[in-house]
């Protein structure tokens, strides 16, 4: 199974420990094509390398490839919410994490869309029961 983790970076990088524990969930089920994103090397400022357009080209690839995407939407960003309006263009299977405890408000636009599976969660091991149920039910 081919997954795309989507997670905040220029939005913010709070939770890149969060991350990094979730991709490392997700790589027992499968190919995470985004790993990068619970690197501790990348700010908030993004990846040095390649320039934006050449991201967007690669980002655009591997959803198309995944299989399955799931997000973690506790950060509001908006490069998280485009890539899942992009992959509920493309019909696939969409799971949002959202930390109860993260001091924001989920987005309308996240918890009044029908066709994602939006999934509220304190701890990490709440996340990867919800994470496992998900994946499971494919």
């Amino acid at each position: 199974m081919k997954i795309y983790f989507a997670g905040s970076i220029r939005g913010g990088r709070q939770d890149k420990e969060l991350y990094s524990q979730i991709i490392k969930i997700l790589s027992g089920r499968g190919v995470v094509l985004t790993e990068h994103v619970g690197d501790y090397n990348i700010s908030d400022r993004g990846e040095d390398e390649p320039e934006d357009a050449l991201i967007y080209k690669r980002d655009m690839e591997w959803l198309e490839k995944a299989d399955v995407v799931v997000a973690e939407v506790s950060i509001p960003s908006i490069g998280v919410g485009y890539e899942i309006g992009k992959a509920e263009n493309l019909n696939k299977p969409i799971i949002c994490l959202y930390r109860s405890g993260s001091g924001k408000r989920l987005s309308a636009m996240i918890s009044g869309n029908q066709n994602l599976e939006t999934r509220v969660y304190n701890t990490i091991e709440e996340a990867e029961e919800i994470i496992n149920k998900f994946l499971s039910n494919l």
